[in-house]
């Protein structure tokens, strides 16, 4: 049964005690909580650890640091996870038993009005970024990037196939002047593009923002990243869940197991072959069950992988 323990109002975790299952090998090691979020699943693996245990969490929005758990056995990193290694030495930790990350969106980014995450809210300033105190906003990329830019975005990050005719419209003529100061003058300016049918409508408009959310925040890079520095902080056996939301992070997750991304040098055999150092735990992904989704619609497109480092 779907366990709505520990669930806040910030966010549902997804998948939580099967993350967890899958992730502590050794209940007194060292675990990471790359997005910390809710702290939903952080709070369940601190059930899981043993008192030797220790479980150091990132989140890089500011608004997270209200939910980190009093416990000593957890360390919060106000950091992007994608400074992993870099943070795992400064705290002198060589190896680490498990990384879990959970790259969804929180609800609490996406119920606050002036997150600007969710088309819902019209009148909100197009944001989108993670750490609302520092880096460039969605309107900063719509008012700056050039047209074949803003193509690009859209087509490669949203998927969508129309993407120079929504890039066209956003830019408008030479001599139009950008200044998109909500999102309701975004969703105004692509209208035609947009279908009639409600729900066709929504789902172009949650591709179109899933594409400036992850330019903004640099979603893909920062997973790149994080898939590559796991292979040197985890531990012999160490694991490494991931849960994903869509086509393109998982597509990144699926290569790097496969050792298409790899970018440690490449360990070979007596014989000369090339050994891939990932291994893949789950032959296929891990889906939330019925009740779950019911409980939680958010959960619906989640995919988790699990896989360890040999």
């Amino acid at each position: 049964m779907y366990d709505l323990e520990n669930n806040t109002t910030y966010h549902l975790p997804v998948l939580r005690i099967e993350a967890v299952e899958a992730l502590i090998s050794d209940p007194n090691g060292i675990y990471v909580d790359a997005t910390m979020g809710g702290a939903g699943h952080t709070q369940t693996i601190l059930q899981a650890l043993g008192p030797r245990g220790v479980l150091y969490s990132f989140d890089r929005d500011p608004d997270a640091i209200a939910n980190v758990p009093k416990d000593d056995r957890c360390v919060f990193i106000a950091s992007n996870f994608r400074h992993i290694s870099q943070w795992m030495a400064y705290y002198g930790v060589a190896h680490v038993d498990g990384i879990l990350a959970d790259l969804g969106v929180s609800s609490h980014h996406f119920d606050t009005a002036d997150r600007g995450f969710s088309f819902r809210y019209e009148e909100a300033l197009p944001d989108m970024r993670m750490n609302n105190r520092s880096g460039v906003t969605a309107a900063d990329i719509l008012n700056t990037y050039s047209e074949e830019a803003l193509a690009d975005l859209f087509y490669y990050y949203g998927e969508l196939r129309d993407a120079r005719k929504i890039a066209s419209l956003l830019v408008g003529k030479s001599t139009d002047v950008r200044s998109y100061k909500t999102l309701s003058e975004v969703i105004n300016r692509i209208e035609p593009t947009l279908p009639a049918n409600a729900q066709q409508r929504r789902k172009k408009l949650s591709q179109l923002f899933q594409a400036l959310r992850i330019e903004v925040n640099d979603e893909l890079g920062a997973l790149r990243t994080l898939l590559s520095s796991s292979e040197r902080l985890l531990a012999p056996e160490g694991r490494i869940v991931i849960l994903t939301y869509h086509s393109l992070e998982d597509r990144i997750v699926k290569d790097w197991g496969k050792g298409k991304d790899n970018t440690e040098d490449v360990l070979h055999s007596v014989y000369g072959l090339s050994k891939n150092p990932i291994e893949a735990l789950t032959r296929k992904p891990i889906l939330p069950s019925e009740e779950e989704i019911r409980v939680n619609s958010r959960a619906r497109s989640a995919k988790m992988r699990v896989y360890k480092v040999s």
